[in-house]
């Protein structure tokens, strides 16, 4: 499976359902992104979500480049703050609707 480590998506499916996530990692074995936004889902316990679940909101192809991100992409350690901080950068610079 593709690493989507840094995404950016959006849960289209479940009691998240149009919650703005990060990509922190990938299951492998199960096939499925695990997400945090810092907040409801830390870090330390990202949702597991099939790929099939999530759209892309800023990936391989629109990357959004932010420090944070870059240091998930590195397998450096991020705090749940600064994860959230990195995601409200992301809704204020972008039109989600």
């Amino acid at each position: 499976m593709y690493d989507y480590t840094g995404w950016i998506v959006r849960a289209d499916a479940g009691r998240d359902k149009d919650g703005i996530f990060c990509v922190v990692g990938v299951d492998q074995e199960q096939h499925r992104l695990l997400l945090a936004d810092g907040k409801r889902r830390k870090i330390a316990r990202p949702k597991a979500k099939k790929l099939g679940h999530v759209c892309e909101l800023a990936g391989y192809l629109h990357m959004y480049d932010h420090p944070v991100i870059h240091s998930l992409k590195q397998g450096e350690p991020v705090s749940d703050r600064a994860l959230r901080r990195a995601l409200a950068a992301f809704k204020e610079g972008t039109s989600l609707g």
